[in-house]
């Protein structure tokens, strides 16, 4: 009787089997990524917006290379750099794809709190949002996020958060109004009550604000960090 309830249990377990492979595949990819890589795909692609998606193509040929969708959302805007694909969404979520596509995968994600409410119906906000901050092919390269309520930097390798910077009381930065100088990102901050310009205008890099003594935080990834210490 009991080798009979056995049998009975096995066969049961075989037979559910497929069931419960063909929900695992059932799932939705997390924050709805849908990431097309087509087996001819450019090594070294441009990347663009195009429609509901981020997609890589050759600037010479303009075949098309991979696709990168998120179900129910939109990329706003985009920022490339050796390695990297920058992507803003119409969720408020940043997103990193690698360039290079023999790693073909979307590195992280990260949610800016405020962003998506700040954009809706207003795309156009998008422009000067993402930043670049250093060389991206260094381990302490940076991405920053401009928003009008802070300045937030990831470090671009893994999309670890680093800094953020508030705007002043009674200021807001303006993403749309940034400079660059010498590797120095410089970003506007109107202000209602203030009429000194100077206090109007941040200077950041990859170490945060550019002050006068600042003992900065180290940006490397902790392997390197731990390296260059035992040396």
């Amino acid at each position: 009787m009991d080798r009979n309830r056995l049998a009975l249990a096995a066969v049961a377990a075989v037979l559910a089997l497929p069931l419960v492979t063909a929900a695992h595949h059932a799932r939705p990819a997390p924050y709805g990524d849908r990431l097309t890589v087509p087996p001819a795909a450019p090594p070294r692609p441009a990347v663009r917006v195009r429609g509901a998606a981020v997609e890589a193509y050759d600037p010479r040929s303009g075949a098309r290379g991979w696709t990168y969708r998120r179900e129910g959302r939109r990329p706003l805007a985009v920022r490339t750099a050796p390695g990297h694909a920058f992507a803003l969404w119409s969720d408020g979520m940043v997103t990193d794809t690698a360039r290079v596509l023999a790693v073909d995968a979307v590195r992280w994600h990260r949610a800016v709190p405020g962003l998506a409410d700040w954009l809706a119906g207003r795309p156009g906000r998008a422009s000067g949002v993402l930043q670049e901050l250093g060389p991206a092919a260094r381990a302490g390269a940076m991405l920053a996020v401009v928003t009008p309520e802070r300045i937030t930097a990831y470090r671009a390798a893994d999309g670890d958060l680093r800094w953020t910077l508030p705007a002043r009381r009674s200021c807001a930065f303006d993403p749309g109004r940034v400079a660059r100088v010498d590797g120095v990102l410089l970003v506007a901050q109107p202000c209602r009550d203030r009429d000194v310009w100077t206090q109007e205008l941040v200077a950041v890099d990859s170490l945060g604000r550019i002050t006068p003594g600042r003992t900065p935080l180290g940006n490397d990834l902790p392997a390197r960090v731990d390296a260059a210490t035992r040396a």
